[in-house]
């Protein structure tokens, strides 16, 4: 499917937090959106998801859901958001349990994204058993359980050490690479960013405007490979130029309160 954001203007009381903001998200793209702290990239998420909504603009998701999508937009979040009582595997048939689906097809869907996901040995473990990692694994396949047709990303990797956030990058790469779902993914993270995405969203400060828009032209499957280093490093460094200096006023707000 493809996500169309149209002059996304929000504002907390009288504050406003995020102005004419507008982008396409084309099917199978993943567009990273980046920003310094406070310049309103959780609270665009969550208007794009529904979960706020947006005091002028609109949203639009056109085109045809998967096959058996339950839920066509579906979040992935920062802290997890595992119940801690429940097994890796009814964490994950969580989203499955509201749906009028047979007990076979609930685990057929629940088997195949453990498979999918490394976790078909770690199905009767509960998450304190399980690394960080692990859990954010169990966030991953609790979202691929829907079938979604986009992914919504909220920092995903950001509580996570820097082996273990990379490691992970790789394994949700080769997901994307087979299923090509759309995404949305917020993160303060240049190097995810440019991992990871299509094209990257740079917002500003408060209220969070959009800079530019930076079309990564290298394929995914060879960024990682010497002849990219260089283009890749010319981008982040371009990105950075961008944001820098709001990034320190808004470290120094913060500091100060």
């Amino acid at each position: 499917m493809e996500l169309v954001v149209d002059n996304i203007r929000h504002k907390f009381g009288e504050l406003t937090v995020l102005d004419g903001i507008s982008f396409t998200v084309a099917e199978g793209e993943i567009l990273a959106v980046i920003g310094p702290s406070g310049c309103g990239k959780s609270t665009l998420l969550s208007i794009l998801g529904g979960i706020l909504q947006a005091t002028a603009g609109k949203v639009y998701a056109y085109g045809k859901p998967p096959a058996n999508s339950l839920n066509p937009l579906t979040y992935i979040f920062q802290d997890f958001s595992l119940l801690p009582w429940r097994t890796v595997e009814a964490n994950v048939m969580l989203p499955l349990e509201h749906h009028p689906l047979s007990r076979d097809e609930v685990r057929a869907r629940v088997d195949d994204v453990l498979a999918r996901t490394g976790l078909s040995d770690f199905k009767t473990a509960f998450p304190k058993q399980l690394s960080g990692g692990m859990r954010q694994r169990v966030g991953i396949a609790r979202a691929l359980a829907v079938n979604p047709a986009i992914l919504l990303m909220d920092e995903p990797l950001s509580a996570l050490d820097a082996q273990t956030r990379d490691l992970l990058m790789e394994d949700f790469l080769a997901l994307w690479l087979r299923d090509r779902i759309s995404a949305v993914y917020v993160t303060h993270n240049l190097s995810e960013a440019l991992y990871l995405a299509d094209r990257v969203c740079v917002l500003s400060r408060r209220p969070g405007r959009i800079r530019e828009i930076v079309t990564i032209d290298i394929p995914q499957a060879e960024r990682k490979a010497p002849a990219a280093q260089v283009r890749l490093a010319e981008l982040h460094d371009a990105m950075w130029k961008l944001i820098k200096g709001e990034a320190q006023e808004a470290e120094r707000e913060m500091t100060h309160g």
